[in-house]
C-alpha cells in the first residue's frame, strides 16, 4: 500500500493554540518506525523536504489553506508532491464560517478550475470542517461546477454530512488523495448540532483509530483499489497533545494493524 504519514496525528497542527507541537525529527523518526514511507509536510515550515529525505521518507503533499472566494491573487503553490487545497474562509481556525453568496461562489469555482488547469492531478480539493467546502451539498456543487479532482477526507467528510463511502463510489474518477479518518460519530453528531466546536470535539476524542469508529474505512480502501486509485492513503487522525510524553504513535500504529489485519495491506 502506498501508506504515508500526516505531522496532524502527531498533534502538530497549523491552528494557533492547538497542543503542544512536538518536534520533527521525533515525528518523522516515528513515521519510518511504524514502516510509513512518506510524509505530507504539516504547517507551514514545520519540515522540509531536505530534512523528510533524511529520514528516509518521501513528500506525499501538503495540506494548503486558500482563501478561494475573493479576487484576492491565488498564492504560489508547492512544486513538489500533491496539493491538497482547502478552500479557507480567512480566518484562523475552523470554528465558525461565513455564508457565501453566488457571486463569492463564481469566485470560488473559478479559481479551483485556474489552479486544476495549472497544477493538473497533483492538486484535489479537500472538503473540510470549517472551510467553504464543508456539507455534502458544497461538495456537489464543486463537483458539478468544476473540474478539480477531491481529497477523500474519510472524517470531515462525515462530520460535514457526507457519506465518505457513498461519495467514493459515485465518484471514483474523481477521488486524487485520501486521508484515513475513524470517526465517532455520537461526538460528530455534537458538531453538526452545535453543541461542540471542532477543536472541542477534537479534544474529546472524535477520531478514533482505524477500525474503532464509524466509517467504512474496509469497504472504501476496497472499493477505490477496485476502481484503480493510485494515489496515497494518509494516515491522518488529529490529536491535540497536552505535552512531549503522551504517544501519539501507538494510535497510528492501531490503525496501521487495522488495514494490515482486515485488508491484508500493511
Amino acid at each position: 500500500m502506498r501508506l504515508a504519514g500526516a505531522p496532524i496525528s502527531w498533534g502538530v497542527c497549523e491552528v494557533p493554540g492547538w497542543g503542544h507541537q512536538l518536534e520533527p525529527e521525533r515525528v518523522l523518526s516515528e513515521m519510518r518506525e511504524l514502516g510509513l514511507t512518506a510524509t505530507e509536510l504539516g504547517p507551514e515550515g514545520f519540515l522540509t523536504p531536505e530534512l523528510i529525505a533524511a529520514h528516509g521518507l518521501s513528500l506525499a503533499g501538503a495540506f494548503v489553506p486558500v482563501v478561494l472566494h475573493r479576487d484576492d491573487p491565488l498564492p504560489e503553490l508547492p512544486a513538489e508532491g500533491n496539493i491538497v487545497l482547502a478552500a479557507a474562509t480567512g480566518a484562523d481556525g475552523y470554528d465558525e464560517r461565513p455564508a457565501l453568496d453566488e457571486r463569492d461562489w463564481a469566485r470560488l469555482l473559478a479559481s479551483l478550475d485556474a489552479i486544476a488547469a495549472e497544477h493538473g492531478p497533483r492538486v484535489s480539493l479537500h472538503p473540510h470542517v470549517g472551510t467553504m467546502i464543508e456539507t455534502r451539498d458544497e461538495v456537489d456543487r464543486v463537483l458539478d461546477g468544476s473540474s478539480i479532482p477531491l481529497c477523500l477526507d474519510t472524517g470531515h467528510l462525515l462530520i460535514g454530512g457526507t457519506d465518505p463511502a457513498a461519495l467514493a463510489r459515485a465518484v471514483p474518477s474523481r477521488i486524487a488523495h485520501v486521508h484515513l479518518k475513524d470517526v465517532d460519530a455520537e461526538i460528530a453528531g455534537r458538531v453538526a448540532r452545535g453543541e461542540l466546536t471542532y477543536i472541542q470535539a477534537v479534544r474529546e476524542g472524535v477520531y478514533r483509530p482505524l477500525g474503532q469508529g464509524d466509517v467504512d474505512i474496509a469497504g472504501i480502501v476496497t472499493g477505490l483499489e477496485k476502481n484503480g486509485y493510485a494515489g496515497w492513503y494518509v494516515m491522518e487522525q488529529d490529536v491535540i497533545l497536552s505535552g512531549p510524553d503522551e504517544r501519539p504513535v501507538e494510535n497510528v500504529r492501531r490503525s496501521l494493524a487495522y488495514l494490515d489485519g482486515v485488508l491484508g495491506l500493511g
